[in-house]
C-alpha cells in the first residue's frame, strides 16, 4: 500500500498532476541505468548500539540503503537466495545486488519489472506489491496490488512468462489488495489481502486466498480462508518457514510512532476454508527500536540457523529510510 503524506500546500500548477494522481494515473518514476547505491551501517536501537534482541529475534546487523537515482525508493518486497538479493519497489524498480559478511554490495543491478498491468508509464500499472520464488526453477511471481493481478517471470527477471487476474482478487481494494503473496512447498500460493475482507466478514479480518498451484496458469480456483492481524495492524509482507508455519509482517501509522511494525507467527497447516486464523507475537518495533514503513521479508538458513531479512519502504519522503535488517529467529 502507498501511503500519501503530504503536508504542504500545492500550488495551483500542481492542480492537473493530483488529478492524475487521484484518477488513478500518476506518472511512474522509473529506475536509471546506472547502478549507484550506498550501504551504510545501522543499529538495532538508534543511540544504543548495545541493543541486540527485540522479542524473540536476534540482530545480525543491518544498513540503510541509499541511492541518488530518484527512481530508487518504495521497496515492498524482497527476495534472498544465498548472498543474492533482489528489492522489488511499487513502482516496478528492481534492484538486484550481492552482499556478504562485509555489509558492502556488489555486482549492483539496476531494472525495471519486464511487464506488468497496462501501461508501464503510470503507476498504478507497475504497483508491484508482492514476490515469491519457486527454489526449484528459479522463477518468481509478482502480485501487482493496484491492478489485482499476479504476473510470473522467469529467473533472471528478464522475461514475462504468464499473467493472471484471478476473479477472487477483483472485488478487492485497489490499494489494499496482495500486498503478500508466498509460494508453499509443496507448490501451493498463498495471497493476503491488505484490507480485503471475507464477504460478510467483521472488519478486523483479512482475507486470504489459498491456489492449488500456480495462480498463472489455467483457471486455478482457491479457497478462501481469513486472517486477523493485531488490532490497527494491517499485513504488509508474509514469508514462508521450512516447518509450513507462516511469519507475517504486520504495520501500523500512528501520527505520534509514525511507522512500526510486528512480526507474529501464524500456523497455517491443514487449513480449512473459512477457517479464522490468528498469530502469536514474535518481535514489536516500537520505538525505541528502528521503526518504520517495512513492507518486505525473507526467511532463509544460514548454517544452522534461521535468518529473517526486513526492507522498509521509504514512500518517497525524505525522512523515511530503505533499511535494510537481518535477525536470526529464536522459535
Amino acid at each position: 500500500m502507498r501511503f500519501r503524506l503530504r503536508f504542504l500546500a500545492y500550488p495551483p500548477m500542481a492542480l492537473s498532476i493530483l488529478f492524475l494522481t487521484a484518477s488513478g494515473k500518476e506518472l511512474r518514476t522509473p529506475i536509471g541505468s546506472d547502478p549507484v547505491m550506498h550501504a551504510t551501517r545501522v543499529p538495532l536501537v538508534p543511540g544504543d548500539p548495545g541493543r541486540e534482541t527485540v522479542g524473540r529475534m536476534r540482530y545480525l546487523g543491518g544498513v540503510r540503503l541509499t541511492s541518488p537515482d530518484l527512481g530508487f525508493s518504495g521497496f515492498s518486497a524482497l527476495s534472498v537466495v544465498g548472498d543474492q538479493f533482489t528489492l522489488l519497489s511499487d513502482r516496478g524498480n528492481l534492484v538486484q545486488f550481492r552482499m556478504g559478511a562485509d555489509w558492502k554490495p556488489a555486482q549492483v543491478r539496476f531494472a525495471e519489472v519486464p511487464g506488468g498491468p497496462g501501461s508501464s508509464a503510470f503507476k498504478g500499472d507497475r504497483d508491484s506489491e508482492s514476490l515469491t520464488r519457486d527454489p526449484v526453477t528459479g522463477e518468481f511471481w509478482v502480485g501487482f496490488e493496484s491492478q489485482n493481478a499476479i504476473f510470473r517471470f522467469d529467473r533472471d527477471l528478464r522475461r514475462t512468462l504468464g499473467q493472471a487476474y484471478p476473479e477472487a482478487m477483483q472485488r478487492w481494494p485497489r490499494n489494499g489488495g496482495a500486498e503478500s503473496m508466498v509460494r508453499l512447498a509443496d507448490g501451493q500460493f498463498l495471497v493476503i489481502g491488505e484490507t480485503a475482507r471475507l464477504r460478510g466478514g467483521p472488519v478486523e479480518q483479512r482475507e486470504v486466498l489459498l491456489f492449488p498451484d500456480d495462480p498463472t496458469v489455467g483457471d486455478r480456483q482457491p479457497i478462501h480462508f481469513a486472517y486477523i492481524p493485531p488490532a490497527g495492524y494491517d499485513p504488509s509482507d508474509a514469508a514462508l518457514l521450512p516447518d509450513g508455519r507462516l511469519l507475517v509482517l504486520v504495520r501500523r501509522f500512528a501520527a505520534r510512532s509514525l511507522f512500526t511494525v510486528k512480526i507474529e507467527l501464524v500456523d497455517i497447516r491443514g487449513v480449512r476454508a473459512g477457517q479464522v486464523l490468528h498469530g502469536t507475537e514474535l518481535a514489536d518495533f516500537s520505538p525505541p527500536f528502528q521503526h518504520d514503513n517495512f513492507e518486505g521479508l525473507a526467511v532463509k538458513r544460514e548454517n544452522d540457523s534461521l535468518v529473517l531479512w526486513m526492507v522498509s519502504d521509504d514512500n518517497e519522503q525524505w525522512w523515511q529510510q530503505t533499511l535494510l535488517l537481518k535477525f536470526r529467529l529464536d522459535l
